[in-house]
């Protein structure tokens, strides 16, 4: 059986310190992909599946903290910041915005490779129970979804809506919120075309227990995948 290895975000604009991490990073086991800005970092979160990010305060589009921010309102994947700056004031600030660890340069590619094995331990306990609970099992490799033990048939963005809400138990996402990250075009698209892929994946999800509605409709608001209880 295939082990899925941790993937990493390197969000970096520094060439030379992004392979400096990857090597480090890799040869420890660890899948990477990097990013030298923070454009492309929310797409690609919801893109593909990003178990931690290193993230470098002095990006040259958006500072890592003000990037951060933007990360925080639709996912909870652990943040690692890397930063030139060893000031307490920056530290205490990354930490209260969400940052999970904080390292200064110049640093030794094991030590973070060590900080980012901790955070991972430390993060993921939570997240895994709730996705791989008795009621879901997902494959995010071959985009598959089991409910109740049962293979659900999926279209490409009603997979793409239930992986959202299975990330964030409890959570409720806006409308705007669903289609940013589970459109490829959400431009192009109306809100109504959100509630009308949550009626077929409710549709699908009755079909194996009719008796249960496992999503919540907050009215005037959006959906949340309900906690179980």
């Amino acid at each position: 059986m295939s082990i899925i290895k941790p993937k990493i975000l390197i969000v970096e604009d520094e060439p030379a310190i992004i392979d400096a991490i990857q090597y480090a990073l890799e040869t420890e086991g660890f899948e990477t992909a990097a990013a030298t800005c923070g454009g492309p970092v929310r797409e690609l979160l919801a893109r593909e599946r990003v178990d931690l990010i290193i993230l470098d305060v002095g990006l040259p589009d958006i500072s890592g903290l003000e990037l951060l921010k933007i990360i925080r309102q639709d996912f909870d994947v652990p943040v690692v910041f890397l930063t030139a700056r060893a000031g307490d004031i920056d530290r205490i600030l990354g930490l209260e915005l969400g940052g999970d660890d904080y390292i200064c340069k110049p640093f030794s590619p094991r030590e973070l490779a060590a900080r980012v094995r901790a955070v991972l331990r430390r993060s993921q306990g939570g997240r895994q129970a709730a996705a791989l609970s008795n009621t879901w099992r997902i494959n995010e490799e071959k985009r598959s979804i089991d409910y109740h033990g049962r293979h659900l048939d999926l279209s490409r963005y009603e997979y793409n809506l239930l992986l959202v809400l299975l990330r964030r138990p409890g959570h409720v996402f806006t409308r705007e919120q669903l289609m940013r990250i589970a459109w490829e075009e959400p431009e192009n698209s109306m809100d109504r075309t959100i509630d009308a892929h949550i009626k077929n994946l409710r549709a699908k999800l009755k079909a194996v227990r009719p008796d249960e509605d496992p999503i919540a409709t907050h009215r005037g608001v959006g959906y949340a995948l309900k906690e179980s209880p």
